[in-house]
């Protein structure tokens, strides 16, 4: 008994003696047993109908981490008084919100009060992408909370852009104590997913406010997104690398150094000497697995909020009363 407590209750115990929990594996193996289960199972379950979806929540962790920390924040809804970070332009394209609200309910039938938001995007993303492969690609340490602050404005200042040059991206990963390496590990993730045509029409239709195009782009690889984005407004979705958009693999590196790198912050990792090193390197699947593994378990840990900081929210898009 005493030994459970000790497992469980870190969070009181350490906080009593001014330090804060870390996260830790099985967190909840006491708490909620079946939480990873759970987990897994509906998020495998909802793949199965829907192929983008791991590159939905893969951009939601992400997104999340690198504003206020792994903490759920991306999940709250706006206010009267204020834009939340989901309802900020770069936020505006990312979907799965109901995907979590969904796994939440489940959860919160079982062990209310208990799971937090924060692990169940980080586990969620985790789950989705593994799903072809049978196995967990990364290992998702547990015990985050959630936050209660959600901030528009603070997407523009930590999201990296998607016409970021090689210095504002160095800089942006930077910011987060993240390296050159770690910025092009993370890039493999284009591998899966869509993108909006006006996150990148720039590059076909005006690169210098000349109406001309970027010179760097492989002019066939231009002519074909032509045929797909007709204008700089243009919000159809194409696939962010080509033929292989929910297949996670390196693709995106080979794609990459033919010129294909659909964004100018893709095209941005070839034109530093030390970032194309790594770009060439990653081009082996079993190094990119393991180094993206590291990476996501590096993200995972970014910020959080653990033992009586934050709350356990009961809905995610709403802090508690």
């Amino acid at each position: 008994m005493r030994f459970e407590l000790l497992l469980v209750g870190c969070a009181v115990l350490l906080v009593a003696a001014g330090e804060g929990c870390k996260l830790e594996k099985k967190f909840y193996r006491h708490s909620c047993p079946n939480a990873e289960h759970i987990i897994k199972t509906r998020t495998t379950h909802l793949v199965s109908s829907n192929p983008y979806l791991p590159a939905m929540l893969l951009r939601m962790h992400f997104n999340d981490c690198f504003v206020r920390g792994c903490d759920a924040s991306l999940l709250l809804n706006s206010t009267a008084g204020n834009i939340a970070e989901k309802d900020a332009p770069p936020n505006l394209m990312l979907g799965g919100y109901g995907i979590i609200d969904d796994i939440k309910a489940q959860l919160e039938a079982q062990c209310p009060g208990v799971v937090s938001c924060a692990d169940i995007i980080a586990l969620a993303a985790r789950d989705s992408v593994s799903v072809p492969f049978k196995k967990p690609l990364w290992q998702v340490l547990t015990g985050r909370r959630d936050g209660r602050v959600s901030i528009g404005a603070e997407t523009f200042v930590n999201l990296p852009a998607p016409f970021f040059n090689f210095a504002q991206l160095k800089a942006n990963f930077g910011s987060k104590n993240m390296t050159v390496h770690d910025l092009v590990v993370l890039f493999g993730a284009h591998t899966i997913g869509l993108a909006p045509c006006n996150s990148f029409s720039s590059r076909l239709y005006n690169f210098t406010g000349k109406g001309d195009q970027d010179p760097s782009l492989n002019p066939t690889y231009a002519q074909f997104l032509k045929t797909k984005c007709k204008s700089l407004t243009d919000t159809t979705l194409v696939e962010m690398d080509p033929n292989s958009s929910t297949t996670f693999d390196t693709h995106y590196y080979i794609n990459l150094l033919q010129n294909k790198g659909l964004f100018q912050s893709d095209a941005a990792l070839l034109t530093n000497k030390a970032s194309k090193k790594f770009v060439l390197e990653l081009l082996h699947q079993k190094r990119f697995f393991t180094e993206f593994a590291q990476f996501m378990k590096k993200l995972g840990n970014l910020e959080v909020l653990t033992g009586t900081s934050g709350e356990i929210r009961s809905k995610c898009w709403l802090v508690n009363s």
